[in-house]
């Protein structure tokens, strides 16, 4: 495995979770072109959606595929990830893994415990949150290496997305009682939705 699986297996939980909700439709116009679903778990669209090249797409699937933590759905052919596992592996070696060891102050987008989904949850014994590097955002905090050098942009045009990757900072930079918290939320918006 490697760290743009586990970015690549949360954008297939959410398009699906987005399927499931309506939020997107079978043919949706975007400026000039017609994007169906079909485009959307295609490994161009994804790589698009992500900044991950096409080919990486593609063998990131097949490793997780590999592993079990992904299948192709039979109706559609679709790429689905295989959230129990997920999960099952977020909670257990995530953090063994891929490792992550907050540095230098820097302008980006906030993730784990600063994020909106945990924001506020757990008082913080910092001075500073923890952040993406992103010349374009807008908080000030303590650079954490994302998964994939894409995330930032990625989480800009999915807020699902985003919602799951700073779930699983949090499971890497957090404490037992922190981890805990952000794997129990991370269990409710993958049953959930």
């Amino acid at each position: 495995m490697k760290s743009q699986d586990i970015f690549i297996l949360l954008k297939l939980v959410s398009l699906s979770q987005q399927e499931e909700s309506g939020e997107i439709s079978e043919a949706v116009n975007d400026s000039e072109n017609m994007i169906t679903v079909s485009d959307r778990y295609s490994a161009r669209g994804l790589a698009a959606a992500l900044g991950v090249s096409k080919t990486e797409v593609n063998a990131s699937i097949n490793r997780s595929i590999a592993v079990g933590m992904a299948k192709h759905e039979r109706e559609t052919g679709y790429p689905r990830a295989n959230k129990s596992a997920l999960l099952e592996f977020i909670c257990h070696g995530l953090k063994y893994v891929f490792p992550v060891k907050p540095a230098e102050i820097t302008r980006g987008i906030p993730t784990g415990f600063a994020a909106p989904g945990l924001k506020g949850e757990l008082m913080s014994t910092g001075d500073y949150i923890y952040v993406w590097p992103d010349a374009k955002g807008k908080e000030k905090g303590q650079t954490v290496t994302p998964l994939f050098k894409s995330v930032p942009e990625a989480v800009k045009k999915d807020p699902r997305l985003y919602e799951y990757l700073a779930l699983v900072d949090a499971v890497r930079l957090g404490n037992p009682r922190e981890s805990k918290l952000a794997i129990s939320r991370l269990e409710e918006r993958l049953k959930s939705r």
